[in-house]
């Protein structure tokens, strides 16, 4: 009977598996042809071994770290309202800016040069129509009645008067947008 040793193929494949050295001739073709037989050799050899010890390790260090990132999902879901309720609020305040200058802007406006320009511009127009009215009313008045005797003194000089008065505030306004047009009056800031 021949030793078992003395069947040992010498070739490239046992050369780099030395692990199927020991096998037959016969073996080898077994394990070519059933495929459980081929499983059961394949899962036995030491390269496959640490190739699957790698894999289970790296699925225990996968397990650790998902275990890790799962103990911080309540705080980290916490950070993520807290964050929500930050943005919603500082949107919320970015809102009320944008109302506030829009605010502000109306009001300076009332103070703005060229606002202002036009309000004594029609505020002018204004006195004038109202002294010129005042001044057709006295006329118109005196016209309708034929008697001059009925206009005493002192209604004409209360006329006077309140006219006079009338027309300064006029002219003061045409005086003031006269200096205005010309660059003499300037605004200041603050």
């Amino acid at each position: 009977m021949e030793h078992p040793s003395n069947n040992v193929v010498h070739t490239r494949l046992t050369t780099e598996f030395p692990e199927l050295a020991h096998l037959s001739r016969e073996d080898l073709e077994d394990l070519l042809a059933d495929p459980s037989y081929f499983q059961a050799i394949f899962h036995t050899l030491p390269p496959v071994k640490l190739l699957y010890q790698g894999q289970a390790d790296l699925g225990s260090a996968n397990e650790n770290i998902a275990k890790n990132n799962l103990a911080y999902q309540d705080d980290l879901y916490r950070l993520r309202s807290e964050t929500q309720e930050a943005f919603d609020k500082a949107k919320g305040l970015e809102a009320r800016w944008k109302e506030l200058e829009k605010e502000q802007r109306e009001v300076y406006q009332r103070f703005d040069p060229q606002f202002l320009l036009m309000r004594l511009r029609h505020a002018t127009i204004a006195q004038d129509d109202i002294s010129e009215a005042r001044a057709t009313a006295f006329v118109q008045g005196s016209a309708l009645d034929p008697d001059p005797s009925v206009l005493t003194g002192k209604d004409i000089d209360d006329f006077v008067k309140e006219f006079r008065e009338l027309r300064k505030t006029y002219h003061k306004r045409v005086m003031w947008s006269e200096r205005w047009a010309a660059g003499d009056v300037a605004w200041r800031d603050d």
